[in-house]
Parts: C-alpha cells; structure tokens; sequence
C-alpha cells in the first residue's frame, strides 16, 4: 500500500501581496521559509520517513521541498511538472480582492477563501481533477509500497484529495483548508474528513 502525504508550499510573495500567483514563479517570503522549516521540524519529530519527494516545478515549492528533506532528512526532491499549480489564465497576477468583482457568479466562497470557476484562459477544476487522476495513476504505477510525499500547490492539492478519496470537486473546495506548509495524508487508512497531519499558522494578507 502507498500513503501519500501532500504538502502546500510555504508562504510566497504574491501570498503576502494578496495577489493570484497561478504560474508566477516569486520566491518563499521569510515567513514562508519559517513555515516550511516548523513542518519539516514536525516531519524530524513524528519520525516521518518518505521513500520519494516530489514537488512542483515553481520555486515557492521546489525550495519548500527541499528545505523539508534537508532538516528532515529525507530524500532530496525530483520536480514534476504535474504538481504545478492551476493556470489562472486571465486571473494571474490579479489581486484577490477583485476575484469576486470579476467572476461573479461563477465563484464558490468559504469562510476564507474565494475560488472562481472559468475566467478565460485558465484552468477549469474539472481539469485540475482529470490532471490530479493522471498524477496519482502516474505514482500507483511508479510505486507499489511505501510512502510518497508530493509538494503542490493550494487549488490544485484540493483536486487530489478529491480524485484520491473519488469526492465531488464542489464539495471539496469548502471541506477544508489547505494553508501554506500544512501537510495531509492521503490512504486507504486515512479517513477523508481526517486527512490533516499538520496545520500551520498562515500569515497572508
């Protein structure tokens, strides 16, 4: 069996500035290289060991990633392409208090977030869910034991939980939060509305 464990990257700079990142490479703020240590010093601690880490290509992963397998020493990561995060298309680069004022009413609200549905150009979630099946065939058949850690990104790391557990996009969207360097487990002992390992504090404007 593979227990895959998921983590988001560290706080970026756009996370900082409030604005929609998308394919925008900024690097992790000094807060963000905090957030990645406190999670990987929780990793040391649990005793948490993993047979592979893969991460997305962007750097606010890639050096989230690392930092985790250098203090928790675990393998060094391999980047993936399809961890990247969603492509916002027309979205990307604009600040997060217009997303409401620009993709009414194709948008879902939860308590902290707004996610938008299809502005032009971007990525829909059904897609990122297709792209998440298409990761998660690509570990199974890669690796057949043992446990796997993916550094990814907020929308599309909600879409594999949702192909993981076979959950509707919609719903899961507004389960839960997936904050800068909170780390989830995803397996067949893992209950879906328990996937949390680790929370950490978030910091963004």
């Amino acid at each position: 069996m593979i227990n895959i464990y998921l983590a988001r990257h560290g706080q970026s700079l756009d996370n900082y500035n409030g604005i929609l990142n998308g394919h925008r490479d900024k690097p992790l703020t000094k807060k963000g290289v905090e957030q990645a240590t406190e999670v990987a010093n929780m990793i040391k601690n649990a005793k948490l060991s993993f047979d592979y880490v893969y991460s997305s290509p962007l750097k606010r992963a890639l050096v989230t990633a690392e930092i985790i397998s250098e203090i928790s020493e675990n393998p060094k990561p391999i980047t993936l392409p399809l961890l990247i995060e969603r492509d916002f298309g027309d979205m990307t680069g604009v600040k997060l208090s217009r997303i409401e004022e620009l993709c009414s009413p194709e948008i879902i609200k939860t308590e902290r977030i707004v996610y938008f549905l299809s502005p032009k150009n971007a990525e829909t979630f059904p897609q990122l869910l297709l792209r998440a099946k298409k990761l998660l065939e690509f570990i199974n058949k890669k690796h057949k034991k043992g446990s796997i850690l993916l550094l990814t990104h907020g929308d599309f790391g909600k879409m594999i939980y949702a192909a993981y557990y076979n959950l509707d996009w919609k719903k899961t969207l507004t389960m839960f939060e997936f904050g800068n360097s909170d780390l989830l487990l995803l397996s067949k002992d893992s209950k879906p509305n328990k996937t949390h390992v680790f929370k950490i504090a978030q910091y963004n404007s």
